[in-house]
């Protein structure tokens, strides 16, 4: 059979000037469709004890049938292996391949490789493996071979013909508990500290009935009848090892046998996402560097197939959540693909008929997050491939606004912005300042992708709604944001989220921004944010504004309290009121609360950022500012990760020195005495204000008083 011409013009016209990119072969599928199958794959794993629990959101799926295409410039003929999940057939410039299509000749020469592929189960995907033709990103992916539907493919790490996209699988190692305490026909094994993965029983024999109840505190695990989690496995005459079937966040677990199962030794497989731990920080204090600590090994915990909200309860993908997830990491390990995988995830496939996870904040927060993350990368080829789901999400969002172009919620949406007791009807002025810099991201976006009229249009209404903003919720007698207007009447309440990110975002001058932090956020006069959720932004926004002493009481208080109280990872909520086995209860569940939870490792960027200073000034660290500050401490030192290596800062009230990664960068710090640098020239640009250009790779240090 002979495939049209127009098959092979058009194919040729799409993947012209393609061919020079030779890359390691990896397996290749359509931009979103292997993460939001993984996504819908982990996150209808979620159960309330032996209830299955799948999320309440709409679901949404890969694409059944996707042409992979390639124009090849050979040299010689080449023989070419081709592995592929799906029914498929090969053709060769318009002529399908017959006979053996896993192991393909491609003569010398210019040719068009088209290989269309259909799966309904998981995603249509590829590996092709020759010497210089292979499945990298040179090849484009589309349900029609034409050039309005097709885009580049897309891949992560699954480089072997056998690591087949439908059998990813994260990898495990065995740990050994630290303490086994036996009591008749009951075990109870503690890990240490919190920790997912599979129990083993060793040495297994007898038949009967084994419980295994979970738990993230003692408590829990003793607790039958109130464990979130809990796995029974029947034993059936078995002499040797059984592991648990689910992979389950714990630190104890109590097993119960019955019938005369006994059982011999106890061990995890813990189930992990390889990470790059490049971020450091250390401090004359031993309970921060204690807290940097948790909070590293609270995220790494959570950042998985994706970035979760928490290992214990959901196994779902929270907007909320992940967005301070992705800056966090950006601190920690700088592991772009989960950030990647977990945007599309969210995000879903066309058309759209709901918010991310129902939750009109949570779509607010998903632009944002694109824009962060190419300043933080410099990945331009993400924010085009993923720009038209943005620019559909948005069209969604700008459909749903009221007559004077503001965002409330309607049918169907949940307004969360937090668990804080406040009304949330109505137009919230944080839910529109938000609004404001989700528009500001898409304008960026859509400049970045040359779609100069769609960026413009975003601007043009990110200005309008600011000066909406100042105009309806700005109260110029008391100097604060009130919480929000409904039916044409202001609701006079003070809180602190819209204050913060006003703050947050840039837009008060000094004066508004002087009476935020004094009468908003460090007044005892305004509800206290309880979840390191909000707590996140709140201590950003005073850190931004040179905060950091206040930031570093408030950091010590909150966080190093859930240490006090015994916490070996970052809780969803902490309230230092609540005492005894009360601290688990939530959402009216004895042990509903989240013990590892991923909101809860702030301290990560709030340390990495603005302590040790170091944040991109163009995308990708092209420029960037190390401004460190010690926010109260004798001396502070640590590590950033940036796209060209790590970048190393330490400082006292003396001395600071820095080792600089590639592109401009820039120190910035103040001295009460003229300070004097080993290399550079030093600039003042203000009262006590100096700067000193960095240099790639190169070592400094400045001497200075603080």
């Amino acid at each position: 059979m002979r495939i049209p011409t127009l098959f092979i013009t058009l194919l040729l016209a799409l993947v012209c000037g393609r061919a020079g990119a030779q890359g390691t072969a990896t397996w290749i599928w359509y931009p979103g469709d292997f993460e939001i199958w993984l996504s819908n794959k982990m996150q209808v794993q979620r159960v309330e004890r032996d209830v299955a629990w799948p999320p309440f959101w709409r679901l949404y799926s890969h694409q059944p049938q996707v042409n992979f295409m390639r124009q090849v410039d050979l040299a010689a003929p080449e023989d070419v292996d081709v592995t592929v999940e799906g029914t498929y057939n090969v053709a060769i410039d318009g002529r399908f391949v017959h006979g053996d299509q896993r192991h393909i000749h491609v003569p010398a020469g210019k040719h068009a490789l088209n290989i269309q592929v259909y799966n309904a189960v998981s995603p249509p995907a590829v590996y092709v493996l020759g010497r210089t033709i292979r499945s990298d990103d040179g090849w484009t992916v589309g349900p029609r071979p034409n050039v309005a539907s097709t885009v580049h493919a897309a891949r992560w790490n699954l480089d072997t013909a056998a690591q087949a996209p439908s059998r990813f699988r994260l990898p495990t190692r065995d740990v050994q508990p630290v303490s086994v305490q036996r009591a008749g026909r009951s075990i109870l094994v503690d890990f240490g500290r919190e920790t997912i993965g599979f129990v083993k029983l060793r040495n297994v024999s007898g038949s009967g009935r084994v419980t295994l109840t979970y738990g993230e505190s003692r408590e829990e695990a003793l607790s039958a009848a109130g464990a979130e989690t809990l796995d029974t496995v029947t034993i059936d005459a078995a002499h040797g090892d059984v592991t648990a079937p689910t992979s389950r966040a714990l630190r104890y677990v109590n097993i119960q046998a019955d019938g005369d199962v006994s059982v011999g030794d106890v061990s995890l497989r813990y189930e992990y996402l390889p990470l790059a731990h490049r971020g450091t920080f250390h401090s004359s204090d031993e309970e921060l560097n204690r807290i940097w600590d948790v909070a590293q090994r609270t995220l790494a915990l959570n950042t998985r197939e994706f970035f979760t909200d928490g290992i214990k309860r959901d196994h779902w993908v929270w907007s909320g959540d992940a967005v301070q997830a992705y800056l966090m990491n950006y601190y920690a390990f700088f592991d772009a693909d989960t950030v990647k995988r977990t945007t599309w995830a969210l995000r879903g496939a066309d058309p759209v008929d709901m918010h991310i996870n129902t939750i009109l904040d949570y779509s607010l927060y998903w632009f944002i997050s694109i824009r962060d993350y190419y300043q933080y990368t410099a990945d331009a080829d993400f924010v085009k491939s993923i720009y038209p789901r943005m620019v559909t999400l948005m069209d969604f969002v700008l459909g749903r606004r009221d007559a004077d172009g503001m965002l409330a919620g309607l049918p169907g949406d949940w307004v969360f912005v937090d668990w804080a007791d406040m009304p949330k009807d109505g137009e919230l002025a944080v839910i529109q300042l938000l609004f404001a810099r989700s528009l500001d991201a898409m304008a960026d976006c859509a400049t970045l992708v040359h779609d100069d009229a769609k960026a413009a249009t975003y601007r043009r209404l990110a200005t309008d709604l600011k000066a909406k903003i100042m105009a309806t919720f700005w109260d110029p007698r008391r100097q604060v944001f009130v919480h929000a207007r409904k039916d044409g009447r202001l609701n006079p309440l003070v809180t602190r989220h819209p204050n913060m990110f006003a703050l947050l975002f840039g837009y008060l001058d000094d004066r508004q921004a002087a009476a935020i932090r004094r009468d908003v956020l460090m007044s005892d006069k305004v509800p206290k944010i309880t979840t390191p959720y909000m707590r996140f932004y709140e201590l950003a926004a005073l850190a931004e504004s040179g905060e950091q002493a206040y930031v570093t009481g408030q950091i010590k208080d909150y966080w190093g309290g859930m240490l006090r109280a015994g916490a070996t990872c970052f809780w969803e909520q902490y309230d230092p009121n609540e005492q005894g086995a009360a601290r688990y209860a939530m959402y009216g569940k004895p042990f509903g609360k989240s013990l590892c939870h991923a909101w809860g490792a702030s301290p990560l960027y709030l340390l990495g950022k603005y302590y040790l200073g170091v944040r991109p000034t163009q995308p990708g660290y092209a420029a960037y500012v190390v401004a460190p500050a010690l926010g109260g401490l004798q001396w502070i030192e640590g590590k950033v990760p940036t796209p060209h290596g790590d970048i190393a800062v330490y400082a006292d009230t003396r001395r600071i020195e820095v080792t600089a990664a590639a592109g401009q960068g820039v120190l910035r710090f103040t001295s009460t005495t003229p300070p004097h640098a080993d290399a550079g020239t030093i600039r003042q640009v203000g009262e006590r204000s100096y700067e000193l250009p960095l240099e790639g790779g190169k070592t400094v240090m400045v001497t200075r008083t603080e």
